[in-house]
């Protein structure tokens, strides 16, 4: 099966060009602590609906010091929620969805390399469909240039008001 082509060419993205630093991402994504997996936007193009963040992975990130002892490696995991930040930022930024948007599913979803503390975790993200109360993305990160994950992601409006007042049904 050929390889899907790249959303953006990795070495033409200028990571210097910051568009929205951590305070501004705080402004449309509700994660905070150890959950911010962005630390900065480099691009946002409105025209192809596509965006390109980046994380700074640290030393002392939550995952570190036990994934794995003496060898920390990013989770899988945690690079797709990295890339539904990105997704939410974007469609909440350019007012697509309304609320707070959650994980509606993964698909395709394939790790092709690992990702270190002092890595600099580089997501691009487009979106392929969006609707009032979904949004479908297709995601690809990057470590120097080189495909590290990759995949679909969905995301869904979440009812805010009955999560914040518990009367939610359990999932």
């Amino acid at each position: 099966m050929p390889k899907k082509p790249l959303l953006i060419d990795p070495n033409q993205i200028d990571l210097t060009h910051v568009v929205a630093d951590l305070e501004e991402i705080r402004r449309h994504n509700r994660q905070r602590f150890e959950m911010e997996q962005l630390t900065a936007i480099c691009l946002e193009d409105t025209q192809n609906f596509l965006c390109v963040g980046y994380k700074d992975i640290g030393p002392d990130d939550f995952w570190t010091r036990g994934h794995f002892p003496g060898m920390p490696l990013m989770p899988g995991v945690i690079m797709c929620e990295a890339a539904a930040q990105l997704a939410s930022y974007f469609s909440k930024r350019h007012q697509l969805m309304e609320g707070i948007i959650g994980f509606g599913g993964l698909e395709d979803v394939r790790f092709r390399g690992v990702v270190r503390p002092g890595d600099r975790f580089v997501i691009a993200c487009k979106m392929l469909k969006v609707r009032r109360t979904i949004m479908t993305c297709e995601f690809q990160c990057f470590v120097r240039g080189d495909l590290v994950c990759e995949g679909i992601i969905k995301g869904v409006a979440l009812p805010v008001e009955e999560l914040s007042t518990g009367t939610g049904g359990a999932a």
